[in-house]
């Protein structure tokens, strides 16, 4: 199976939204409203209509009603007016913003989400109706409101942030992260909180998974650094490989052997899948930046009285661990044919 080309890969929901978001372009083609979504509007606007027209009849008394009946007619007539303008408020929103989202999962979310705005805000009015008083009733429901709020402020404000994560996606579920002191892969991202699967941590050294899960708080996301390893555009990190070597070790074996143990072991295939996304970072701010899809050797003298021989190459986050391994083994059973031009440490100097 041939690899993707960018193009290709450029189509895909995740990467186009990314695209988007980091050039600053707009997605193309316009929010169309289809034949149901205007039949409805024109349904809102018929009963607006109609609620306005049936408000003034009563005010000019054209309508003749007892006067007991008077102002229940007149609260019904106002509180039905503010249900249809919620009503169209919320139909509008479905349409032309939450159809926008291309992701599915994120839509229906989020249309639930706008559902329970709407039926909470349906409910206050309906109450304030059934209230002799109007004001006193929107009174009464504020302070409930405020009340409750202050009760429920962390979980609300976890729930606030539960909606940023599902709009603008600092992470997502199966990414790897780092949030606070915990590192993980994102496995579910609730209503209140978020939880990992960790890797490294306490007892584990590296990017295995030690077992444990991490739980926290959605509200953490608003106060907390987020560093992503998984991102659409590129899914890959930088990781280094460093040896001491003498002063006047041969540095050209010593590149050219590390240079070509660290091709092998990644091999072409990942090589031509970083240029594939190289090419698509290219098409975002960043494109100034140097990003090398082949190993790289480089040296840098250390405070100890060695030469540092590094390699540094690019990896998905969640091979890191095992490809290190692997390219230590290879690199010194390479090197160490010729330990004369590497000239590692050696004895008490070790």
């Amino acid at each position: 199976m041939m690899a993707e080309t960018a193009e290709e890969i450029s189509r895909k929901p995740e990467i186009r939204k990314e695209l988007q978001r980091a050039t600053g372009e707009k997605r193309p083609d316009a929010v169309k409203t289809r034949g149901r979504d205007k039949l409805w509007f024109i349904v809102h606007a018929l009963l607006l209509a109609g609620c306005v027209a049936a408000y003034f009849l009563l005010a000019s008394k054209l309508i003749p009603l007892p006067e007991s009946m008077l102002g229940l007619v007149g609260r019904i007539v106002r509180g039905t007016v503010l249900v249809v303008i919620v009503l169209a408020i919320a139909r509008a929103i479905s349409v032309y913003a939450l159809g926008r989202i291309e992701d599915p999962s994120i839509r229906f979310t989020l249309q639930r989400v706008l559902h329970l705005i709407a039926a909470l805000t349906i409910a206050a009015i309906v109450i304030s109706v059934i209230f002799v008083n109007w004001y006193a009733a929107l009174a009464a429901f504020g302070i409930g409101s405020i009340i409750i709020g202050l009760a429920v402020q962390t979980p609300m404000k976890s729930f606030i942030a539960w909606i940023y994560i599902l709009v603008r996606q600092p992470f997502r579920v199966g990414d790897r992260i780092q949030i606070g002191d915990a590192t993980g892969d994102v496995i579910d991202v609730g209503y209140l909180d978020t939880t990992l699967w960790e890797f490294g941590g306490k007892y584990i050294s590296g990017d295995h998974p030690s077992g444990r899960l991490i739980k926290f708080p959605n509200e953490k996301v608003l106060d907390e650094i987020v560093y992503n390893y998984s991102w659409p555009l590129f899914p890959y990190i930088w990781n280094e490989i460093k040896f001491y070597v003498a002063f006047n070790a041969d540095l050209e074996f010593i590149a050219g052997t590390m240079q070509k143990i660290t091709e092998e072991e990644l091999g072409k295939e990942m090589i031509d899948r970083v240029q594939t996304f190289r090419d698509l970072l290219a098409r975002t701010p960043v494109d100034e930046l140097e990003v090398r899809e082949r190993p790289r050797v480089i040296f840098r003298v250390s405070e100890n009285t060695w030469l540092e021989a590094i390699v540094r190459y690019l990896v998905p986050p969640r091979e890191a661990g095992r490809v290190k391994t692997r390219l230590i083994k290879k690199l010194l059973a390479a090197l160490n044919t010729a330990p004369d031009k590497v000239m590692f440490p050696a004895g008490a100097n070790r």
